[in-house]
């Protein structure tokens, strides 16, 4: 199954899903240093985003969630990609200041509602195309 997402920052990426299954900021819910999640109460505390293709259907706003991700990508513990459930402006920045220090740049798609769920292998085309592997 082939889908057509929207790619805020276009790139390719295979990997493992990870959908989690409650919102998340960031700032205060993700360990810079061990890409853990650790939002009291979140029902994924304690998995680590690194390497997945992350599938996050709701974000909660912080704009220092940007700083985390340059902060993963600097430690090379940023996922392979993020699907977004609607568009963002704060993770992306992460992405692209990562970029331009000269660290990997991770893709950045928005599809509402994601239908991809935790364990699939999915593969990301530079357009944005992403498939179930």
């Amino acid at each position: 199954m082939t889908t057509q997402t929207t790619p805020l920052i276009p790139g390719t990426a295979t990997g493992t899903a990870l959908r989690l299954d409650a919102p998340i900021s960031f700032w205060g819910g993700v360990n810079p240093q061990t890409s853990e999640i650790t939002l009291a109460g979140h029902p994924q505390r304690g998995t680590a985003i690194a390497g997945t293709i992350l599938i996050i259907p709701q974000l909660i706003g912080s704009s220092s969630s940007s700083a985390v991700m340059l902060e993963l990508s600097r430690a090379g513990l940023a996922p392979a990609a993020l699907i977004l459930g609607s568009r963002d402006a704060i993770l992306p920045v992460g992405v692209i200041v990562a970029r331009q220090m000269g660290w990997p740049a991770i893709p950045v798609l928005v599809l509402p509602d994601p239908p991809f769920q935790t364990g699939e292998t999915l593969s990301i085309a530079h357009d944005g195309r992403v498939t179930n592997a």
